[in-house]
Parts: C-alpha cells; sequence; structure tokens
C-alpha cells in the first residue's frame, strides 16, 4: 500500500481564490492543522499546496464533531438536485454497513485518495489513505486499515469531564483548594488488552496562587504504556477561586516562605 506522507492540491485562479485560501488557511491554524496549506479552493494540483495524512484525520473528526447535522449527508450513495444525479465514489459505502464517510479524492499528482469513518458500536475510527494506484485499490486499502484498528486496538475512558481528578492547594484565595479535572471526556486508544497496564501520573503547576480561574491550566496529566510516553492531558481548574481579604493574603504569604 503506498500512503505518502505529503499530496498536492490546487491551482491559483484569481483573488477570490487567494483570498478564500487565506480564509482556509485560517480555519486550518485553528484546528491545529501544521502541516497543510492551501493556495486555492479548485482542488486542482499545486506545489505549494499540501497537506498530510495525520492533518486530514483531524479536519475530518473536526467536522464529525462539530456539524453532526450536516454529517449524515456523507452516508448518501447518491445525491441528486437539479435533476442531476451523483453518485457517491465511497464505494465502502455499498461493502462496509459500519462505513458512513467520509471523502474520495483523485489527481494526477495526490493519486487515489480516500478518507474513510466507520463506527461500530461505541467506536468510531478513520482510515486515511494516500497516493494509491486506483480506485480499487484505495477502498481496499482503507477497508483492511479499519478492520486492523477496530481489531488490533481498544479505546478506554480515563477521565469523566467536570469530575475532579485532584483538589490542589490554593494560596491567598478565598476557597483553599480548587478542583483540578477536564471539561471533556478523556479517552485513549491502545494496543487490545493492554489497559490494565497504563500508568498515570500527574504535575502539578506550584505553588498555585489566586486568583484561579475557571479552565485556567494547572498542570498535566501523563499516560505511559510499560515504561513508554502514550500521551499527555492538559489539567484544568474546574471553578473559579477568587483572590482573599488582605489578612489571609499576609498569613499565607508568610507560610510561603517556609515552603
Amino acid at each position: 500500500m503506498r500512503s505518502p506522507t505529503v499530496f498536492q492540491i490546487g491551482l491559483p485562479s484569481g483573488a477570490s481564490q487567494i483570498a478564500f485560501a487565506a480564509r482556509m488557511n485560517a480555519e486550518a491554524a485553528r484546528l491545529g492543522l501544521a502541516n497543510t496549506r492551501f493556495v486555492n479552493a479548485t482542488g486542482l494540483s499545486h506545489p505549494q499546496e499540501y497537506s498530510t495524512a495525520a492533518d486530514l484525520a483531524q479536519l475530518a473528526a473536526a467536522i464529525i464533531r462539530d456539524f453532526p447535522e450536516f454529517y449524515p449527508l456523507y452516508s448518501l450513495r447518491e445525491y441528486r438536485y437539479n435533476n442531476i444525479t451523483q453518485p457517491n465514489r465511497n464505494r465502502l459505502l455499498w461493502i462496509d454497513p459500519f462505513v458512513d464517510g467520509m471523502k474520495t479524492g483523485h489527481t494526477d499528482a495526490a493519486g487515489w485518495c480516500l478518507v474513510a469513518s466507520a463506527k461500530r458500536g461505541d467506536r468510531r475510527l478513520l482510515a486515511v489513505v494516500l497516493g494509491d494506484a486506483s480506485d480499487a485499490a484505495r477502498t481496499s486499502d482503507a477497508q483492511k486499515l479499519l478492520n486492523y484498528g477496530f481489531q488490533a486496538y481498544d479505546t478506554v475512558q480515563l477521565y469523566s469531564s467536570d469530575k475532579a481528578v485532584s483538589n490542589l492547594r490554593v494560596w491567598k484565595g478565598e476557597s483553599r483548594e480548587v478542583g483540578a479535572g477536564f471539561f471533556t471526556d478523556q479517552f485513549l486508544t491502545l494496543p487490545k488488552g493492554k489497559a490494565d497496564k497504563l500508568a498515570l501520573s500527574m504535575i502539578a503547576i506550584e505553588p498555585l496562587v489566586a486568583p484561579v480561574v475557571k479552565g485556567q491550566r494547572l498542570g498535566t496529566v501523563k499516560v505511559s504504556l510499560e515504561g513508554k510516553a502514550m500521551a499527555e492531558f492538559p489539567l484544568v481548574a474546574l471553578d473559579d477561586v477568587p483572590i482573599a481579604g488582605i489578612f489571609s493574603r499576609a498569613w499565607d504569604t508568610i507560610r510561603l516562605w517556609f515552603q
């Protein structure tokens, strides 16, 4: 299977295309697509326009997450508008009942490409195939990747949203502690059967001095598997802690001298 890291798309076509590309680049930056650059919106090849498999997977995940009302369109096998019927070129929609998206592509520079999404039970996986030799090849390779991902990996929930992982000491605040945790559920995908071997450690920013603002970064939770780093999750304050009165602040200042 040929899956090059970088592929090319797009040709410049006037001021409107350049302006639109600038907006696309701004959105790519917002989504954290560090290895993507748009020159225009035509989809035709240009040497200065590129992306990566990782960025395409991240973009696909953002579409699924942020536009649930539109995502069902990707599962339609055909779409009819203005008396024109356009078939969906994603052949996996006819092969795998769990596949419900997402996008095919083909140019001479990029080859045959496919971003495929499938949901089995509560798990959703994305497969990105770039630079394949044919329509049949990209379909087969994407199916193999999805099957391998579902069979060889588990997804486990590490933390629940809005529940404190730890209560951290706050100095010079109206409260002496603040709950530290996450605003969204935290998951990790790892090789099947390895969940019980995960090791989690917390590194807190100390000393923590008021005021503390809800959502403020308080530290990091690091996850490792058999000594190998797997992921890091930013730990944030779940509540505000306003600054205390002058006497409490003065007392905590003295106590901090001896810490």
